[in-house]
C-alpha cells in the first residue's frame, strides 16, 4: 500500500556485526574532529575564509591525476574503506553541550551532520592513493536514502561508535553504509543504520570522476553488493516516477478519490453538492494550514572542504524545523523514526538566504510524515532555486488528527510517499 508505515529493521546488516565484533580492544578510534581534520587535509582545504580562493586555485592542478577511465584504478575491498569513529559523550563531557537538547538526550540534527561527514571520509578512503597525500576527487553527498532508527532514546552522557564502509560502487558514485551504536553496561547497542550516495567529481566540482571498483568477497558481502545495485534500480524508477510525467497508479486514484469524498459537504441536497462544497471531516486539519517556515542566512562558518555550505548543516536546519512542524502539529513531543530521499540537488553558496519549508504530508494514528522543501534565495541575481527536499518520519506521544489535502497538488505532496509510508 501506498500508505503502509516503513517497518523498522531493528539490528545492524550481518557485514557490520561481522566487522564490529570483538573490538572491544582495539586502539583507541579517532573522534569526529579528527574526521573534519582529515577530510581538511585530504583535500587541502584552508581553514581561513580569505584564503579560500587560492586553495581552490591550487586544487585545479590536481586534474592532472584524475584516471581516464576505470579500469585503470586498483580494485578495493569492503573492508579497505571500513572505518570506527567515537562521539565520547560518555568520557568527555565537555563536548555534550554541543549534542545537548532540552529533553535531555542527543540531538539528532548533529547526528546527521557527523554521519555526513564520516560518509565523506569513508569514500575517500576507499578512493585513497598511497603515493597521493592530497586526493584529486571533489566527493560531495547526492542523496541520502534512509535512515532507520531501532531506539527513541540516544542518552547524551554515554559513548557513541559510529561503523561504516562503502557498500556499492558504480562507475562515479559510491553507496556508503553506517550504523550508530550506543554504549551501555560496557557493551555497544544499535541505534540507527544510513545508506548515503557520494558522488566523485573533479577538484573544481565541475564534471563527474572515476572512482574505484569494489569487489565483494564473502557471501554476506556479495548480498549486500547486489542490494546495492538494486537501490540503483529503484532510484533510476523512481526518478521516472513524479506525477508530471506518469499517471497515478489505480489504488493511488481510490486513495485520492476516498479524500475527496470524505471532504464533500454532504449536508447540501441532490445536485447542490459539488466540487466547491467541501467541509473538513472530524479530527482533522487541513494540510495547507499544516506548515512552518524558516530562513537562514548562510554564513562561512558553515562551509565544508569545498567552501560550499556543507550539506550536514543543511540536513540539521531542515530536521529541526520538520521536528518543530509535527510538534506543533501533534502537540507533544515527536520522536524520529526514519529519515528517507533526501535528494542534493544542487550546492548552496556562501552567502545564499536559505528558505525552508515544512509541510505535514501524511498522518497514520501516531505516525507524521513532515516534507521539508529547501531553496535558496540570490541576493545578486534574485533568483530563487531548489536545493533539497526532505522527507522525514516522526512518532508522536499521542495519536494526531489526520492531515487532509484541498487540492490536487496536495493529495500528492511527494512521489516518494509510496516509498516511506
Amino acid at each position: 500500500s501506498a500508505y503502509r508505515l516503513y517497518t523498522m529493521r531493528k539490528l545492524p546488516s550481518l557485514l557490520a556485526r561481522t566487522l564490529t565484533s570483538g573490538t572491544s580492544g582495539s586502539p583507541v578510534l579517532p573522534d569526529m574532529f579528527e574526521v573534519r581534520s582529515r577530510l581538511r587535509d585530504i583535500v587541502g582545504a584552508s581553514t581561513n575564509w580569505r584564503d579560500h580562493v587560492q586553495a581552490m586555485q591550487e586544487r585545479k592542478a590536481l586534474h592532472t591525476l584524475l584516471a581516464k577511465r576505470q579500469e585503470d584504478l586498483p580494485p578495493r575491498r569492503m573492508k579497505d574503506s571500513y572505518l570506527e569513529v567515537i562521539l565520547p559523550l560518555g568520557s568527555q563531557p565537555e563536548i555534550r553541550e554541543k549534542y545537548l537538547n532540552v529533553h535531555n538526550s542527543v540531538r539528532f540534527g548533529r547526528i546527521l551532520e557527523d554521519l555526513d561527514s564520516l560518509g565523506v571520509l569513508i569514500c575517500y578512503t576507499h578512493t585513497k592513493q598511497e603515493m597521493q597525500p592530497r586526493s584529486p576527487l571533489s566527493i560531495v553527498t547526492a542523496l541520502v536514502d534512509k535512515i532507520i532508527l531501532c531506539k527513541k532514546i540516544i542518552h547524551p552522557d554515554c559513548d557513541i561508535k559510529f561503523t561504516g564502509n562503502v557498500s556499492w560502487v558504480g562507475k562515479t558514485s559510491m553507496e556508503v553504509k553506517m550504523h550508530m551504536l550506543q554504549l551501555h553496561d560496557g557493551d555497544y547497542s544499535p541505534v540507527l543504520d544510513a545508506t548515503f550516495v557520494m558522488v566523485a567529481r573533479d577538484p573544481e566540482n565541475k564534471r563527474p570522476a572515476f572512482v574505484n571498483p569494489l569487489v565483494p568477497e564473502t557471501p554476506e558481502e556479495k548480498e549486500i553488493f547486489k542490494q546495492g545495485e538494486l537501490n540503483k534500480l529503484k532510484r533510476i524508477d523512481f526518478s521516472t516516477a513524479s506525477l508530471l510525467k506518469m499517471a497515478p497508479t489505480a489504488e493511488e486514484r481510490n486513495i485520492v478519490h476516498d479524500i475527496f469524498l470524505n471532504t464533500l459537504d454532504t449536508r447540501q441536497e441532490g445536485e447542490t453538492v459539488s466540487f466547491r462544497s467541501r467541509k473538513l471531516p472530524h479530527s482533522s486539519v487541513w494540510m495547507e494550514d499544516a506548515k512552518l517556515k524558516g530562513l537562514q542566512i548562510c554564513h562561512p562558518q558553515e562551509r565544508n572542504i569545498f567552501n560550499r555550505i556543507f550539506g550536514g548543516f543543511l540536513m540539521r536546519k531542515a530536521f529541526e524545523l520538520g521536528w518543530a512542524t509535527a510538534c506543533r502539529y501533534g502537540g507533544s513531543r515527536p520522536f524520529i523514526v526514519s529519515v528517507d530521499d533526501i535528494m542534493f540537488q544542487r550546492p548552496v553558496e556562501v552567502g545564499s538566504l536559505l528558505m525552508l519549508s515544512g509541510q505535514v504530508c501524511y498522518t497514520e494514528k501516531n505516525y507524521i510524515q513532515v516534507r521539508v522543501h529547501s531553496e535558496v534565495y540570490d541576493p545578486d541575481t534574485r533568483e530563487h532555486q531548489t536545493t533539497n527536499i526532505f522527507h522525514f518520519t516522526f512518532k508522536s506521544e499521542n495519536e494526531v488528527p489526520q492531515v487532509v489535502p484541498k487540492t490536487y497538488g496536495g493529495k500528492y505532496p511527494t512521489n516518494a510517499l509510496s516509498s516511506q509510508l
